[in-house]
């Protein structure tokens, strides 16, 4: 009959361990467009697979970006977030083994007996012993649970690479557009001496009777004009310098760099194709695998509307007399087995399970939004950088004309009666205001090229993490 009972548990759990309670995970379905807007040809080729140190060929921003990796707060938070995110998966895998306790007590006591006996006072109870509980994932919800915690320390792992990402474009970012500032202090610089030049110069042809007393004052306001632009510019430096100073985990202080005539812009950047995106951009990947972590949660709560099968045993020592431990007296052990199925808690189980659907729901359209910004992203850098090389060859021309006119009317002032100051002022400032935009371009031209290499996902090298998630999932 005992045989026969064992047997009966036996086909009894088979039978409901064959029951598919947890659903398998299938990627979310996402709609990839075939290429960027704006983009007449399209391939495999991508910037992303470039290393940020193979990207960029100023050494002095290999360097500042080199040691912002490597001291940047950000990243440090991000890693203690990735620690305790592998605690997590760790102990999830522990879920599986048994749950071992041990005891070990000492018990002081008066006993009572009935009337006419007496007591025995100051009764000693000496125990010791293991207690073991231990779970049947029956229905899926342990191992769904150890999905779930993986994902989880991915999608930490993938917002860590995407950190990294933005911090390498950032300094990238910040760095050109500290040379664009020099640059600029440079050509004021210049200005402002030419600037002093005339008014040099107006004095002497106001001595020679060739121009009267008003072009004199506007050459000087003209010089005014052009010291008061200075030190709002080495103001800009400074707060630039101060911002890669925080990128880089360190006090505020000067930032060592080239300049930006040397720069030369990369010769390939291709954008690659849409679909790339769900690999090399590390916050998609991150989007996808909080999906991933949302959809296991719903097949834990499911498992909450089933029986549990718990075995728990305890075993030990227990006497009053600490010399009767090791006797057949003072052994004790027990061992029991029993189903639990939620009758009723009050809704529990069902808002649990609500509430799992609408995050997983909510971590779809998630999905969805973070790819879409994804190729927003790209489109935009991508036509950035056309907008850019489109104006390079009209403000090289412009600004060889504005130079002549400033030339031309200059002699003409200074030998001819055709023209007055206030065409050499206006000339003047169209130059200038001409040299100012040369730098805006080039920084616009460089601003695109770094917007583009993150958008693509550039700079948050390795992508070994989601292709061990991948395989790890077949493996189980």
């Amino acid at each position: 009959m005992k045989y026969r009972n064992k047997g009966l548990i036996v086909v009894i759990l088979s039978i409901v361990a064959s029951c598919k309670v947890t659903q398998k995970y299938d990627a979310p379905d996402a709609k990839i467009i075939s290429n960027y807007r704006s983009q007449t040809q399209a391939d495999s080729n991508t910037v992303a697979s470039k290393n940020w140190s193979d990207f960029f060929t100023d050494t002095a921003l290999r360097k500042i970006i080199a040691d912002g990796l490597e001291e940047n707060l950000d990243l440090k938070m991000g890693i203690q977030r990735i620690v305790a995110a592998e605690a997590a998966f760790s102990q999830s895998r522990q879920a599986f083994f048994p749950e071992i306790n041990g005891t070990a007590s000492i018990k002081r006591s008066r006993l009572a007996f009935p009337q006419g006996y007496g007591l025995i006072n100051n009764a000693t109870q000496y125990d010791a012993g293991l207690t073991m509980a231990w779970e049947a994932d029956i229905w899926g919800r342990l191992k769904s649970s150890k999905k779930a915690a993986l994902a989880n320390l991915l999608a930490t792992e993938a917002a860590q690479r995407a950190i990294r990402s933005k911090l390498v474009a950032d300094i990238a970012t910040n760095y050109y557009a500290l040379l664009a500032l020099d640059q600029k202090l440079k050509v004021l610089e210049l200005a402002l001496e030419n600037r002093k030049k005339d008014v040099l110069t107006m004095r002497e042809l106001k001595a020679s009777a060739v121009v009267n007393g008003a072009a004199v004052v506007q050459s000087e306001a003209n010089q005014y004009a052009v010291e008061v632009l200075i030190p709002d510019i080495k103001r800009q430096i400074r707060e630039t310098e101060n911002v890669l100073c925080l990128l880089l985990g360190r006090p505020s202080g000067a930032i060592e760099r080239t300049a930006l005539s040397n720069q030369k812009l990369p010769l390939d950047l291709s954008a690659g194709i849409p679909v790339q995106l769900l690999r090399f951009r590390p916050d998609v990947a991150e989007a996808e695998l909080v999906f991933r972590t949302a959809f296991e949660q719903v097949n834990v709560a499911k498992t909450a509307f089933y029986p549990g099968f718990n075995i728990t045993a305890a075993g030990g020592f227990t006497s009053f007399d600490i010399s009767e431990w090791f006797t057949n007296a003072g052994l004790f052990a027990n061992i029991m087995g029993g189903l639990t199925q939620p009758v009723f808690n009050r809704g529990v189980n069902k808002a649990r399970l609500k509430t799992a659907e609408a995050q997983q729901q909510e971590a779809f359209y998630n999905f969805n939004k973070t790819l879409l910004t994804a190729g927003k992203e790209v489109s935009d850098a991508l036509f950035s950088l056309e907008s850019a090389s489109l104006k390079e060859t009209s403000r090289r021309n412009e600004l060889r004309s504005l130079e002549k006119a400033v030339d031309f009317t200059k002699e003409l002032l200074r030998y001819s009666s055709a023209t007055n100051y206030t065409d050499v002022l206006l000339s003047e400032q169209n130059l200038l205001n001409a040299q100012m935009d040369r730098i805006d371009d080039q920084l616009q031209q460089w601003q695109a090229v770094i917007a583009l290499y993150r958008a693509v996902g550039g700079g948050s090298q390795d992508y070994d993490d989601t292709e061990r998630f991948v395989n790890n999932q077949k493996n189980h």
